[in-house]
């Protein structure tokens, strides 16, 4: 399970399995009392900078939008503020997420490693943080030029008269923090080279007494040989990116950090193909510097704090009671009330595995109480979640959106439809498998709280009035009011949307805890703040190496190559498309939906260009596809992701994946309807 979408699942409350080893700790080589190691102490403050500028930037944003709404006359330079804003958090808490495990990376096989080879599996991650201080050296050391530059000739944002904001603060963090970053991969570096020597476990299940696994080792060694040999600058640029973006997804299953390995085998790729080590450096610090530096990516933060609170204010809870009210009626009503629930929810949330955490605590309990399968319960909940990557606003949406240059506006607009349509095959799927597929979804009857695992509180029947339900479900109609309907009705940009949305979750949470004082205390929105910013991190530093990733590809001009052959292969563009979904399933097995969308765009949407193709239709198209890896084994993240949340039971992984399989055929299904009828894209655009 990727560290990003493990540290989702944390955030909306998963209690933790196992205690961490202390090496699994802030303190790296600390055994006395705290306060803490100085460089995680000095981390954790430049990350708590950047958690109170991202709540900073939801108050201005928030300020903005009343001020040009109400009186107009808008804040100056807000959206510049913000875009150089966004550049400066994610640097300030890089460090403290890398140190607390959440730079996202396909850790199947390292974790593996860890369990069976702790030897190997230290030596791996003392190589791949190696790599990743060297990467954050480079990008430090094109950008310290650049802020001392920026402060000597004092280069400035605004218009001299109004208001004008200096350059040099932004770029200087920048620099610095990658240079403490560089300290950070480091020290860690040299903490598993002394688990490797000591035979240190760094897994609560790992033996100290377990093979030392030298065949990963030499594998990895030789990997790095046979790279060191066949890659010259002699080489056709072509050749030179085919064998970069193999070793990339190598590197990335191997378990390196995606976004090292994106920028890394990017940085090499520039190099060798321009035969100049400075015009790559170049390359990296206008990628790290630029690539983000856009008030739309102030989108990912704020929704993703308003999600955040979402989940705080139990507001996943509330729909599904409501929802459990109004389908009673129907055979298999809870399954279809969990659906409907997540869509409510996806509209609000934007984030997949944040549904599954929460519907897994709040949907599967009832439904096994009621007689549904363990596995058709868990299997409902595995598979509704992805609406969250659908239903706007959908972060993935946003990363194609940003990554296809295309608007986020339209993506999000012409999602509904489609959004409704997987929600409505779900729905129909679960009535008529409770019908007529009754060894597989079970028997529903009167609760037996015997059959309950005694981890999950029971609770009494949610007896709903038409008032109780109102006042559940308004919080929600507000929610989606602001948002969304900001949106359509041309209000808000799709950042302003996520300051406005925020802050309207902000009060309701505050609201709801007047009733319940339980829910909020200063631990808990601190906690949740934190989470956003290593969330929001995770995401945008990938989007970094995108970005380098992308200029790579441009350079050894493979875009234009696979254009040529699939010309002279006379695929058509219906070819071309069944290929790339093709494709896009089996990389679902292995990787997650951002990673997948990092590696494939570059390559595909040159070529769509060519058949002048519906960049917004195809971007509803990929999500669809990305998202059906979530529930596919041997790494489908969802389900994963549902195991964990449901704690010590005995439901076991094949159980989720079999409960899962008929889901993933109606997303097979919706995606091959996308496909021969783009309309249903253009109908809510």
């Amino acid at each position: 399970m990727g560290s990003l979408l493990k540290q989702l699942a944390v955030a909306a409350g998963l209690p933790p399995q196992h205690s961490l080893p202390i090496s699994w700790g802030r303190n790296i080589w600390w055994t006395g009392r705290r306060p803490f190691h100085a460089l995680g102490s000095f981390g954790a403050l430049l990350n708590g900078i950047g958690t109170l500028w991202i709540v900073a930037l939801m108050v201005i944003i928030c300020a903005d939008v009343s001020a040009r709404y109400f009186f107009d006359y808008p804040l100056p330079r807000v959206p510049e503020f913000v875009g150089y804003s966004i550049v400066a958090i994610v640097f300030l808490q890089m460090s403290n997420t890398l140190r607390r495990l959440k730079l996202t990376r396909a850790d199947a096989f390292i974790d593996y490693l860890l369990v069976a080879y702790p030897t190997a599996a230290s030596i791996f991650n003392a190589v791949f943080h190696l790599f990743g201080a060297g990467v954050f050296a480079l990008i430090a050391w094109g950008l310290t030029p650049d802020a001392l530059n920026a402060f000597e000739t004092k280069e400035y944002f605004g218009q001299q008269g109004e208001l004008t904001i200096l350059v040099w603060p932004f770029k200087a963090i920048m620099a610095f923090c990658a240079i403490i970053t560089t300290i950070e991969f480091l020290v860690q570096t040299g903490d598993f080279v002394r688990k490797a020597i000591v035979n240190e476990p760094d897994h609560p299940d790992a033996r100290p007494e377990a093979p030392k696994g030298w065949w990963a080792v030499v594998g990895l060694g030789l990997f790095f040989i046979v790279g060191f040999v066949f890659l010259s600058p002699e080489l056709e640029p072509m050749s030179i990116g085919l064998i970069l973006i193999a070793a990339m997804l190598g590197l990335i299953l191997a378990g390196m950090h995606i976004g090292v390995a994106l920028i890394l085998l990017s940085f090499i790729g520039a190099w060798l193909i321009r035969d100049d080590f400075f015009t790559a450096v170049s390359l990296l610090k206008i990628a790290s510097a630029g690539a983000i530096q856009d008030q739309l990516f102030g989108v990912i933060p704020l929704f993703v704090l308003m999600g955040m609170l979402v989940n705080v204010g139990n507001i996943g809870r509330d729909t599904f009671e409501v929802c459990q009210w109004l389908t009673q009626k129907i055979a298999g009503g809870l399954g279809v009330a969990t659906v409907v629930a997540n869509a409510i929810f996806a509209a609000i949330t934007g984030v997949s595995i944040a549904s599954a955490v929460v519907f897994t605590k709040v949907s599967v309990p009832p439904m096994m109480e009621h007689g549904y399968t363990a596995k058709f319960s868990v299997g409902i909940v595995a598979g509704s979640s992805v609406l969250g990557m659908l239903i706007p606003p959908s972060l993935l949406l946003i990363v194609y959106g940003v990554l296809a240059e295309v608007s986020v506006g339209a993506l999000f607009t012409a999602a509904v439809a489609p959004g409704i349509l997987l929600s409505l095959c779900f729905c129909i799927a679960i009535i008529f498998i409770c019908k007529f597929w009754p060894s597989f979804a079970g028997q529903p009857h009167v609760p037996i709280v015997e059959n309950i695992p005694r981890a999950w509180s029971k609770k009494d029947e949610a007896h709903e009035t038409l008032k109780s339900a109102t006042i559940k479900m308004a919080p929600i109609v507000v929610l989606i009011v602001a948002v969304l309907g900001g949106i359509y009705g041309g209000v808000f940009t799709p950042t302003e949307a996520g300051a406005v949305g925020a802050f309207f979750a902000f009060i309701i949470v505050c609201l709801k805890a007047i009733f319940n004082p339980g829910m909020l205390s200063g631990r808990i929105i601190w906690n949740m703040l934190v989470d956003t910013g290593h969330v929001s991190v995770s995401i945008l530093f990938l989007i970094i190496g995108a970005n380098m990733y992308t200029r790579m590809i441009a350079l050894s001009g493979l875009p234009g190559e696979v254009i040529d052959m699939i010309t002279t292969a006379d695929l058509g563009f219906y070819g071309i498309i069944i290929v790339y979904l093709i494709v896009v399933l089996i990389m679902g097995m292995v990787l997650d939906s951002v990673s997948i969308m990092l590696i494939t765009l570059p390559l595909i949407l040159p070529t769509l260009a060519a058949f002048n193709a519906d960049l917004i239709w195809f971007g509803i198209v990929s999500v669809v596809a990305v998202e059906i890896g979530l529930l596919t084994p041997p790494l489908g993240l969802t389900v994963y992701v549902v195991k964990a949340a449901l704690g010590n039971t005995k439901v076991t992984l094949g159980e989720i994946f079999a409960g899962a399989f008929p889901f993933v055929l109606i997303m097979i299904l919706v995606t091959a309807l996308l496909v021969i009828f783009p309309q249903i894209t253009e109908l809510t655009r």
